[in-house]
């Protein structure tokens, strides 16, 4: 019982271990390694296990096969995480990028997203006049009233249908948002069934090429322009809202994006909208009610990747320990040796985990390379708030590298710690005689 007990308490404090060093910020990091460098280069001990360290790097080429088993595991553990955490990165860029703070969106009140918001044509020119919101240089106000269509499109990797937004915005549209440029073709006309479509829906799905016709809604379309926004709009179909209202029998609008006046624009906004019992909206700035969006999904992918690295960062251990052991068990009567000409404990070791760390940073390095080449900038698309796909890419950060660093760095030190205190503790007549 007491073996148990002590086996479960040295299990949770390496947990507890692993998380406080995964946690750890980078100057901690830079602490901790500043602090065993000048340990190594001004004390005995660290001398000893220095010169330790270069015989177990030394003899690595003989080891290869177990050495590669460290490399590989722990690669495969970085690679997989950072990738995962790529995806909800790239996921919440996107959708960050979308809103700002000088923009503001209204729905319906209790209303979640533009899905089951409703918005009536009678409350359109009453939101306009509001203060708080910004004029255009015509000097009518910066605000769209518009909707959102969720329609199916065939998909260009199988052809298999997937829902695609497809939003109705106003004139004020292009003026509110600087950052949607047509890069071909043109704007779609006010009351005509044409069609722009953003680049990345393009890519994604088909039958969106310049000048091609869509049947939506028992209707032609044809599509007469493609945007780039960068942005989660890039995922989207626009046309004119007068046009796509009627077309799907829709006699209200779900939202309305209005451009903040100044500063003290989405004050005087809220005040206003409030104090009109006719309109009751609720009113948030576009950079909000994206992030709020983006929020959910990215913690969901966030906790999937940590759950399939932990468990993946588990088998990685057990390899690092069996090849660690294995290779202490080979390394016998060299550490015995060592052992009797005056290495102590501390710096055998410590010259074992450094061994161990070093294979465990090549495997990060290559984990990490291997994510930034194969993800970063991958293309992929999933569904938003609004049950339609949203075409975003992998964003592989320098924060990501870094973190994928301390789970290889925490894997290694985890994996070599036991095989280096058996190293410590090997009888040097034992080890001799069975040598």
């Amino acid at each position: 019982m007491k073996r148990f007990f002590s086996g479960l308490l040295t299990v949770l404090a390496l947990a507890v271990l692993l998380a406080a060093w995964i946690m750890l910020p980078w100057f901690g990091v830079l602490a901790v390694a500043i602090a065993i460098a000048l340990w190594l280069l001004l004390t005995r001990s660290g001398r000893l296990a220095r010169e330790a360290t270069k015989i177990g790097i030394a003899g690595l080429p003989q080891r290869w096969g177990a050495s590669l088993v460290i490399v590989v595991g722990i690669a495969g553990v970085v690679a997989v995480l950072t990738a995962m955490l790529a995806m909800g990165n790239g996921f919440k860029a996107t959708l960050d990028k979308t809103g700002d703070d000088r923009s503001a969106i209204m729905l319906r009140a209790g209303s979640q997203a533009e899905t089951n918001s409703v918005i009536t044509r009678d409350q359109v020119p009453l939101i306009s006049t509001l203060p708080g919101i910004a004029k255009g240089v015509d000097g009518k106000p910066l605000a769209s009233a518009e909707l959102s269509q969720i329609i199916n499109l065939p998909s260009m990797a199988d052809g298999t249908d997937a829902n695609v937004q497809f939003r109705g915005v106003g004139p004020a549209a292009w003026e509110m948002r600087p950052q949607v440029k047509i890069v071909q073709g043109r704007k779609f006309g006010g009351g005509l069934r044409e069609i722009v479509v953003g680049r990345g829906a393009q890519q994604r799905f088909r039958g969106l090429e310049l000048g091609k016709q869509l049947k939506l809604a028992n209707q032609m379309w044809t599509v007469v322009g493609v945007f780039e926004s960068g942005d989660s709009h890039e995922s989207e179909l626009w046309a004119d809202a007068d046009v796509l209202g009627p077309a799907y029998q829709r006699q209200a609008f779900q939202s309305m994006t209005a451009k903040l006046d100044g500063k003290d624009g989405f004050k005087q906004l809220k005040a206003a909208l409030a104090a009109d019992p006719r309109l009751k909206l609720d009113v948030e700035t576009t950079r909000n009610y994206y992030g709020k969006q983006s929020e959910g999904l990215t913690k969901l992918i966030n906790a999937l990747g940590v759950v399939i690295g932990a468990i993946m960062a588990i088998g990685a251990v057990f390899g690092a320990l069996n090849s660690m052991y294995a290779a202490v068990a080979g390394r016998a009567r060299e550490i015995a040796t060592m052992r009797a000409i005056g290495f102590r404990g501390l710096p055998v070791v410590t010259a074992v985990m450094l061994e161990t760390m070093l294979l465990a940073l090549l495997g990060g390095l290559l984990g990490a390379g291997i994510a930034w080449l194969v993800f970063n900038g991958y293309t992929v698309s999933t569904l938003g708030q609004n049950f339609s796909q949203v075409v975003f890419q992998f964003r592989v950060s320098p924060e990501l590298l870094w973190t994928g660093l301390k789970w290889a760095l925490g894997i290694g030190l985890v994996g070599g710690l036991f095989p280096a205190l058996r190293a410590a503790r090997l009888p040097v007549t034992e080890a001799l005689r069975a040598a």
